[in-house]
């Protein structure tokens, strides 16, 4: 029988293996975010690159920023609630594509929930902002730098410039509202989006707005250094892991309710022994 190894963190099942795949070159928010809730959820996601079918919930998320990312590209005096509607059509032959319909089992009832749903968030997000006046300064802004020894990439979708002249990050959110007393988790992709604006445009944001379209709410939270000084720590610890995880020929799985719940893995964890919660 194998000598099973552990980790700091979780156990390796099965025998370790070469990857075929080369070590992804830089690290993502959300990529982060996968290999602090589970390094195997990486290692599927990230090394082996294996597509995640898309759910109903990632297609609604991704035509909804298609609108607003397009709406955005518009002079600021053209950017009506009226133009943000005629980006609709071109959304669905763009986000839903056949290979997403099939993973979503898509109907016509199913479309026209996504545009109901769809409209509303419009709506709402009309009612929050008018971004006639908003100063954009980048759109879908794609910004990669390295800290220290860790590469780092993100897409931020929108950087505004506020009435005081900062750099403000913007996230739309096409979820429910997050439990409070989580703040910390709810921000941190977002805070590292401020160290690579720091690195990269050598200015730091003030502000982070979370907005949570499909509520008509938004969450703000000032940017500090102890915060930028974390996150940035916190990518360059797990960056060291990951490439020693690699290097094993191993990440291991850490299977929990919380990380389990929506991950689509499970029945790869499964099949590798993995005891994978059945919540």
């Amino acid at each position: 029988m194998p000598k099973v190894r552990e980790h700091v963190r979780g156990v390796s099942y099965g025998w370790p293996m070469t990857f075929e795949q080369p070590l992804p070159k830089s690290l993502s928010p959300s990529r982060l975010s996968d290999f602090q809730a589970c390094p195997r959820r990486y290692q599927h996601a990230s090394v082996e690159r294996i597509a995640q079918p898309a759910s109903y919930a990632s297609a609604k998320g991704r035509f909804v920023h298609f609108v607003f990312e397009k709406l955005y590209l518009l002079p600021a005096p053209d950017r009506t609630i009226e133009r943000a509607r005629d980006y609709v059509a071109p959304a669905i032959d763009e986000i839903l594509t056949d290979d997403v319909r099939k993973d979503l089992a898509m109907d016509d009832a199913m479309l026209q929930r996504m545009l109901g749903e769809t409209e509303e968030i419009i709506t709402r997000y009309f009612q929050m902002e008018d971004p006639r006046t908003v100063n954009s300064e980048g759109v879908e802004l794609r910004l990669g730098v390295t800290v220290g020894a860790t590469p780092l990439f993100g897409i931020l979708d929108r950087l505004d410039r506020d009435a005081d002249g900062n750099l403000v990050i913007v996230d739309y959110k096409t979820g429910g509202l997050p439990n409070r007393n989580y703040d910390s988790q709810t921000f941190a992709n977002a805070e590292l989006y401020a160290v690579l604006c720091q690195e990269k445009l050598g200015e730091t944001p003030t502000k982070i707005r979370l907005l949570y379209v499909a509520q008509g709410e938004a969450l703000e939270r000032d940017v500090t250094d102890v915060v930028i000084r974390a996150r940035a720590s916190a990518a360059s610890g797990a960056w060291e892991r990951i490439k020693r995880y690699y290097d094993d020929g191993d990440f291991p799985a850490t299977p929990s309710s919380n990380a389990c719940r929506f991950c689509s893995y499970k029945d790869l964890c499964r099949a590798d022994g993995v005891p994978v919660p059945m919540r």
